[in-house]
């Protein structure tokens, strides 16, 4: 008898084929038959003509403190994700001693936008190795599979104290302290390493994260790693520093594949030809036998925000002293002329890689506070300014100071043009993933990348085939980060399953709610056309909510291909 039976779908299987009409069966967490099956099964769910796709695979998350408090992995299964990669860009809370547990979350809280009181309140602590924390994340038996990446900034912190933000040379003893941690990661399980040069990612205090402060060569020595051990996967969120020629070369010594995210790689408009450049040279690599992948992100790149926590302006020089003010402190910081002078300074020269480049357009007022203000909302600072007659620099600061900083923006940066994001999530040497899921929660929730691609570039705009969309999204992530009978619908493979309708599956706009330990909130966004999902099995979201179980059915990955 089998499990569970799916029967009338349009099956897609994950690899980019034609659907067919078909049943598909489940034993033991497994694809059992495709086909007209008729046999008995313990549950059998009409799928009425839906389409039937491996679930999907998920390689940029942060769910890596969310997991000891959340085993559902909310908003992700309700997204139709199935597999989740944590501890991306080097940030996470393994290894960690209980001296380190403070600076490793006040960390997290400024460089993933996380409120610092739910991380304090929720964090699970059972562990204190990166072999303990795989352990608990087994046993937490969270909802959909997860794998985990060693992190660069995590055991810089460890092996380097206080100085780990501060100081760039390692010394040999310390050198040797981080390839151990590194190498104890990869034995223990990780699907790999992964660091940041962004200087974007800078912790508490404004301080910068730690893997910003290292050496090339000390980064280098780290990968190198991966070479070593003959298995594993980089993953660098790079900036400007740390190039495509330089992955290049780190994958050529290592022979291991290296996936850049940066916003470089994003379309912006006061760089239009800029990001091809990257995919264009990560193409030539891969010929070369060097594997060098864009992560892609195919929404446009928005951030919601406020000046009590102006996230997405603190690589600006002028922010520097901002991330160390008390809120009380702040106003006459904003209304100083001196800091407004040295800010225009800032936007007058823009360093590469930042967020904000100046175009005022770009921000949108999204909420006030106060009714005399509600006349600006919808409208952007650009528009706002023009309307007033006023500096678009000066209206965007004082109006948050009439509203007591209440005022809520809405920065859509990166991504925000279809007809040139189009050639960029459609080449070879991107792979779509970038949501982020987990972290960010006080700016945005793109945790629901895959249901927009379907809905956006594959319905409404028909970039893609829905059997190409749906490959994007599965086999081609999976295959590529040596994440093994994944991704893919064929008898064999785990059962990894999204019941779907592809006439309106997509989300909702960001919704912001209060479900976090010690009542933080966050935003999430919700599906729409989802009718199932499965991990190994077992649905996980039934198109409504999560069923309670007694215990997920994800697995903790940590075999993975060569």
């Amino acid at each position: 008898m089998h499990d569970l039976v799916i029967s009338g779908a349009q099956v897609f299987d994950g690899l980019g084929n034609a659907p067919q009409s078909a049943d598909l069966a489940v034993k033991d967490g497994r694809i059992v038959a495709i086909g007209k099956i008729t046999d008995a099964a313990k549950e059998r769910v009409n799928a009425d003509g839906l389409a039937l796709a491996p679930g999907i695979v998920d390689l940029h998350t942060h769910y890596d403190a969310q997991v000891t408090w959340d085993p559902t992995l909310s908003p992700s299964p309700s997204l139709g994700v199935t597999t989740a990669v944590m501890g991306n860009c080097g940030f996470g809370i393994a290894p960690c001693p209980p001296a380190m547990r403070e600076t490793l979350l006040r960390n997290l809280s400024v460089v993933e936008g996380m409120e610092l009181d739910a991380l304090q309140a929720g964090t699970r602590w059972d562990f204190q190795s990166f072999r303990e924390f795989i352990g608990l994340v087994r046993k937490q038996r969270p909802y959909i599979n997860t794998a985990v990446f060693a992190q660069h900034s995590t055991i810089r912190s460890v092996v380097m104290g206080a100085e780990a933000s501060t100081r760039a040379e390692a010394t040999p003893a310390e050198m040797d302290a981080m390839k151990r941690a590194v190498r104890d990661a990869m034995d223990a399980g990780a699907i790999g390493f992964a660091s940041s040069f962004s200087p974007n990612h800078s912790g508490w205090g404004g301080l910068p994260m730690p893997s910003c402060m290292a050496t090339d060569a000390e980064l280098e020595s780290l990968v190198g790693v991966l070479g070593e051990v003959g298995h594993g996967v980089f993953m660098m969120a790079t900036g400007p520093r740390a190039t495509p020629q330089f992955m290049e070369g780190m994958a050529k010594k290592t022979k291991r594949p290296m996936f850049i995210s940066t916003a470089l790689t994003m379309y912006n408009e006061a760089a239009p030809e800029r990001a091809m450049t990257y995919y264009d040279y990560c193409a030539g690599a891969i010929a070369r036998g060097n594997e060098v992948y864009i992560q892609t992100t195919c929404q446009p790149l928005s951030f919601t925000f406020d000046l009590l926590d102006p996230y997405i302006l603190y690589s600006h020089d002028a922010f520097d002293r901002m991330r160390q003010c008390k809120p009380d402190e702040l106003p006459a910081v904003y209304g100083n002329a001196a800091f407004r002078a040295a800010f225009r300074a800032n936007l007058a020269k823009p360093k590469a890689g930042i967020i904000f480049y100046g175009n005022w357009d770009l921000i949108e007022i999204a909420a006030t506070t106060r009714s005399e203000n509600a006349k600006y909302e919808g409208k952007t600072v650009g528009s706002a300014a023009r309307e007033a007659g006023k500096d678009p620099l000066d209206l965007f600061f004082d109006l948050a100071l009439s509203d007591a900083l209440g005022t809520t923006y809405v920065g859509k940066f990166f991504q925000n043009n279809d007809m040139a994001v189009a050639p960029l999530i459609s080449h070879p040497a991107g792979v779509i993933t970038l949501s982020d899921a987990g972290a960010h929660l006080k700016f945005l929730c793109d945790a629901g990348f895959g249901l927009y691609l379907l809905g956006h570039w594959v319905r409404e705009q028909g970039v893609f085939s829905l059997q190409e969309g749906i490959r994007r999204l599965t086999s081609d992530p999976a295959k590529k980060y040596r994440i093994p009978d994944r991704g893919y619908l064929q008898v064999g493979a785990h059962a990894d399953l999204m019941l779907f309708d592809p006439q309106t599956v997509g989300i909702s706009k960001s919704i912001r709610v209060g479900d976090l330990p010690a009542g933080g909130s966050r935003l999430i966004r919700k599906p729409s056309g989802v009718k199932g999902v499965w991990v190994n099995g077992t649905q996980v979201f039934d198109g409504n909510d999560y069923p309670k179980l007694a215990a997920g059915p994800g697995q903790l990955l940590d075999r993975f291909l060569q």
